[in-house]
């Protein structure tokens, strides 16, 4: 079983920065692809981004290109977001997702692994 402890989430003014971290004790999370989605109340769960094993390929959902940035540290076990220019449709709670390496499908699904979530509050 993979723990993943999602920080970071907190209230900022629009155009504000945040960086979420999503941590895991897991020796072997290197091999994993992680995700983030996030989830505003009364709204399905939405793919935000993904990064996969290794050396790091990205790919974001068009909503956060441009502005939001995945990036990991193996030697860490740890997974950032980095949110620029945040807006108020970016309020949602934020989820750290994984699954292993050879969990084939599409990027944006089939994540074995989940955190509890942390909240970002973006006020007008």
């Amino acid at each position: 079983q993979v723990r993943l402890v999602e920080s970071g989430g907190g209230l900022v003014q629009a155009g504000a920065s945040l960086k979420l971290s999503c941590a895991t004790s897991e020796p072997t999370f290197g091999n994993y692809r992680v995700a983030w989605f996030r989830q505003a109340p009364g709204k399905e769960r939405e793919f935000v981004a993904t990064i996969s094993w290794g050396s790091g390929t990205t790919s974001y959902a068009d909503s956060v290109k441009g502005r939001f940035t995945i990036s990991r540290d193996n030697a860490k076990n740890t997974v950032y977001l980095q949110m620029n220019s945040l807006k108020p449709d970016d309020t949602a709670v934020y989820y750290c997702a994984a699954r292993m390496r050879t969990s084939g499908g599409p990027i944006d699904s089939g994540y074995a692994y989940w955190g509890q979530g942390t909240q970002v509050t973006v006020s007008s």
